[in-house]
């Protein structure tokens, strides 16, 4: 298993240098570079160049989903032959649990979580476990509490023909593994069981193993695509079933794992009944002895991520297992860590920590949970620095702690090998920028041009973007609270021509490939602020540097520091591309790079036709019409509805 990387194209400007110094540190043993790559000149094909070249599991931490689903998309096609895959978090909404003491409000934890998503997670813990050649694109939910990488591979369940096993048993293994019995409709992490046959659907949500048992024991293990109609199978002789939850503890350590959380639930209610917090120590133990009655008879509980450093059996303030662990567990310090955009990605990394201990103390403090929970938490930053191994900081940007760890292994991205220069500038007054913002973009919509429009807050984003509905531009919005696979497509319609503007605020800086995009403009960027600085300037001009007629517009009534600042770095840059184009006879050339597929493609086994010969296919539609009537019975018409439309797809 082995990184071998595809592309039409080699390395060409700064890159086949940049490669070179870069693999050359990494060899030498350099912890610490720094590549600081123009946008345009190529960074992402850099880093697949230096994956080839070293062979070793990597991680790319990326510091939002969406700029993370492009790079995904991205080494996916430089590696279709290795594990690639994208870790981030899985909820599509998510409020904390958390109390308010001044007006006694406590919320509850509510959270959506996203079933796609969480296969993709899986599948990356998966394969970091199996694999050598995994390369894994996450946002910084990988500094999250993920449960034990070592109780996750030993509770793991090897399956091989010919091993003594009956499907009662397997059953059993199956449950103990948080997978759950649905006959009717699995999907990831279920099983279901047809005569002597037991099919189980992976968390991963891609395969499906179907593990046929006669006489108590296994003769035939195949694995099969999760989507039902599709007929590529392949025979196994052995395969590794891994939990359905991360969070997963033995059942023989899970009677002390228990003993211990009453035990500090004892010291906890001691402790609250000599300071006179009777009502807290109330709740602590109604809340806490629910919990393990759920968790004994169960195994799982809601809200069980608060346990685990008692689960996981580590020590107080000690920190969690996470994603880097997985790294560590699997492969040492033997792995590679790309951090992307990292003046924005490391300061998210470092903040993480500080939010959550404070929501966990007020928790704590009014009896909520008990003092344990307080080790469910993200890392902080110097426990994130102890468990990283060699790394490249990768940033157009970069900011003074990355260029001060790697002082001596700067390595320069400047030129691009399309021969594109930055784009030009233009400053105007902020009246009637909404109008001016039209007329340009009906000029760039006549040639087949895309145009970004940089708002500072949500609201205004929407309502710019409806302003431009209404002017007769095909707009849309872009902002956070956008589900997170809903993003890539908004991208991906934007340049496939669906719409001619997006309106954003943070989501269209940092590492967005858009070559169609040719125009930009920024509204107030004489607010000097988070937004309006001179990285962020920069990082939204570099935008409109993959397109050959690219221009940003700034519509400010002042020149502030921070415009001066990008408007002059913008020209450096692009005095040295020009000065590179006419030494080396290069005219510029418009880049046209193909549409990649939907990060997720929409689910096509509940409507793909069956063949009604199959015995199996027979026995679905059966099962289907039957959960219909009972439906019917149950005055619940809207599921039945649904069954019925369901069982004409499958009939074709």
């Amino acid at each position: 298993m082995i990184f071998n990387l595809k592309s039409q194209y080699s390395p060409a400007g700064d890159q086949p240098e940049a490669i070179r110094r870069l693999t050359e540190g990494l060899r030498a043993g350099t912890r610490h570079q720094t590549l600081l790559g123009v946008t345009g000149s190529g960074k992402t094909f850099t880093m697949a160049n230096v994956v080839a070249e070293i062979q070793k599991p990597t991680l790319v931490i990326s510091h939002n989903k969406t700029l993370a689903a492009q790079l995904y998309q991205e080494f996916k096609s430089f590696f279709p032959e290795s594990a690639v895959h994208y870790f981030v978090s899985y909820y599509d909404y998510y409020q904390p649990e958390a109390y308010l003491p001044r007006t006694d409000t406590y919320i509850e934890k509510d959270a959506k979580i996203n079933e796609t998503i969480d296969a993709l997670r899986h599948a990356s813990t998966a394969s970091l476990l199996t694999r050598k050649d995994t390369l894994i694109i996450a946002s910084v939910s990988c500094i999250y509490g993920l449960g034990s990488p070592e109780e996750y591979q030993r509770v793991s369940m090897p399956l091989a023909v010919g091993m003594r096993m009956s499907v009662r048993d397997l059953t059993k293994k199956l449950v103990a593994l948080r997978y759950l019995r649905n006959p009717l409709d699995p999907r990831q992490g279920h099983f279901r069981v047809w005569d002597s046959t037991m099919e189980i659907y992976l968390p991963s949500g891609e395969e499906l193993i179907a593990v046929e048992i006669e006489a108590g024991k296994i003769i035939s293990l195949t694995r099969h695509p999760a989507t039902i109609g599709t007929h590529d199978s392949s025979a196994l002789s052995d395969v590794r079933i891994f939990p359905a939850k991360h969070f997963v503890t033995p059942q023989e350590k899970l009677s002390l794992a228990v003993a211990n959380i009453r035990q500090e639930l004892k010291g906890q209610l001691a402790h609250f009944k000599a300071a006179g917090k009777v009502l807290e120590a109330a709740r602590l133990e109604q809340r806490t002895n629910f919990d393990m009655e759920m968790l004994e008879s169960n195994g799982f509980v809601n809200g069980v991520e608060n346990y685990s450093r008692q689960l996981d059996f580590r020590d107080t303030g000690s920190p969690p297992h996470t994603l880097l662990d997985y790294f560590r567990f699997a492969h040492g310090d033997d792995w590679l860590l790309f951090i992307d955009e990292s003046h924005a990605t490391l300061p998210q990394v470092r903040g993480m920590y500080h939010g959550d201990r404070a929501r966990k103390e007020t928790l704590i403090n009014y009896g909520f949970r008990l003092p344990s929970a307080a080790d469910n938490r993200p890392l902080t930053f110097a426990e994130f620095n102890q468990k990283i191994t060699q790394t490249i900081y990768v940033s157009a940007t970069p900011a003074p702690y990355e260029l001060q760890l790697s002082a001596s292994r700067i390595i320069e991205q400047i030129i691009r090998p399309t021969g594109i220069v930055d784009p030009k500038l233009e400053v105007r007054p902020t009246a009637g920028q909404i109008q001016d913002v039209i007329r340009e973009v009906k000029l760039r919509v006549i040639h087949g041009e895309r145009t970004l429009v940089m708002a500072l807050t949500k609201r205004l984003a929407e309502d710019i973007a409806e302003y431009l509905r209404e002017a007769g531009i095909n707009a849309e919005y872009l902002h956070s609270e956008i589900k997170t696979l809903d993003r890539p497509d908004i991208l991906q319609k934007l340049r496939a021509g669906e719409h001619d503007v997006l309106v954003g605020i943070n989501l269209l800086r940092e590492g967005l490939d858009l070559p169609e995009v040719s125009l930009i403009t920024i509204l107030d960027a004489d607010k000097e602020g988070f937004l309006r600085n001179a990285t962020t300037l920069l990082q939204i001009i570099g935008r409109a540097a993959r397109h050959i007629d690219g221009t940003v517009i700034l519509y400010g009534d002042i020149v502030t520091g921070s415009m001066r600042a990008a408007i002059h770095e913008t020209d450096r840059r692009r005095a040295v591309q020009e000065k590179y184009n006419r030494e080396h006879g290069i005219t510029p050339r418009q880049i046209i790079k193909d549409l990649q597929p939907s990060l997720i493609t929409e689910e096509q086994h509940e409507y793909a036709p069956l063949d009604l010969n199959d015995p199996m296919s027979a026995g679905i539609i059966k099962e289907l019409e039957r959960e219909m009537k009972r439906a019917v019975k149950a005055m619940n018409f809207e599921r039945a509805a649904q069954l019925r439309d369901r069982m004409k797809k499958h009939r074709g």
